[in-house]
């Protein structure tokens, strides 16, 4: 696949409230082009709610999202549009249709491409020579070139989370955002699955924010308590008192021993 260059990601004393319900309030950052970041904290720490103000599902209430040149908050109508299609989204359950192929799947991220005639033959199955090169050679660059024709139902779980990615691939998006995107897979499935996201993220140079407790893979890791930013930083300095600022102070029994590398175990955000 070419290569492509992620726009400057800044949020901006962001803010988000649910009526009384505070969910995101003051949180700040800048994140470059190409940087993979992990968003941990505990359930409704704030972690999805960030993750659609990024996407604008929902509209902040305080401060700002910038993407690139673009005022997130401030978009309507065709710009809006043209955001959420550049946005992609990798989610715990999959997202596809089980019952197509694989490349039909993948295709499937190439919609909002289209136009006139050619989204009309799209919608019934029907894409252009150029369109299936393109999905083509995004499932080679997850690996599953070869399961193409395969109905997606007879894929493993670990497999199907690829497709997804080669789908979001498709519709080359200039953000890939995820929500706990391993989640409902095995242990031996989600390494997999983030060791191809991390490559891939590498190689094409898009930026991936993405809620995670896996932080080995993340070159950043942000860290949310009650919808503030209390952690920005590498995951090798998520010592105990960091992880405590973010999760709460641990036991007495656990303060007492020596931390682990943090950066090469999965945190648990109970």
């Amino acid at each position: 696949m070419d290569a492509t260059t992620s726009p400057v990601v800044r949020l901006e004393a962001l803010g988000r409230r649910f009526g009384d319900q505070v969910a995101l309030s003051g949180v700040s950052a800048t994140i470059a082009p190409g940087e993979f970041v992990a968003v941990v904290g505990r359930s409704g720490a704030g972690k999805t709610t960030l993750l659609r103000c990024l996407s604008r599902s929902v509209v902040a209430t305080d401060g700002a999202v910038h993407i690139g040149e673009r005022d997130v908050k401030s978009l309507r109508g065709a710009p809006l549009r043209a955001h959420r299609a550049s946005v992609g989204v990798v989610y715990q359950q999959f997202n596809l249709v089980k019952r197509l192929r694989v490349l039909d799947n993948v295709l499937v991220g190439r919609l909002s491409h289209l136009r006139g005639l050619s989204r009309l033959t799209a919608l019934a199955g029907r894409f252009g020579a150029a369109d299936r090169d393109i999905g083509l050679r995004c499932l080679d660059h997850v690996g599953l070139l070869s399961r193409a024709w395969q109905r997606t139902d007879t894929l493993s779980g670990g497999e199907q989370q690829r497709v997804a990615i080669a789908k979001i691939l498709a519709q080359a998006p200039s953000l890939i955002l995820g929500d706990e995107p391993v989640a409902s897979l095995d242990v031996a499935n989600g390494a997999m699955v983030m060791a191809m996201l991390r490559r891939v993220a590498s190689e094409t140079g898009l930026t991936v924010i993405t809620t995670l407790h896996q932080v080995a893979y993340a070159d950043r890791v942000l860290g949310l308590r009650a919808g503030r930013l209390v952690f920005d930083g590498p995951a090798a300095s998520l010592t105990g008192a960091a992880l405590a600022s973010i999760f709460g102070e641990p036991p007495a029994t656990q303060a007492r021993r020596e931390p682990p590398d943090l950066a090469q175990v999965e945190l648990v955000a109970g």
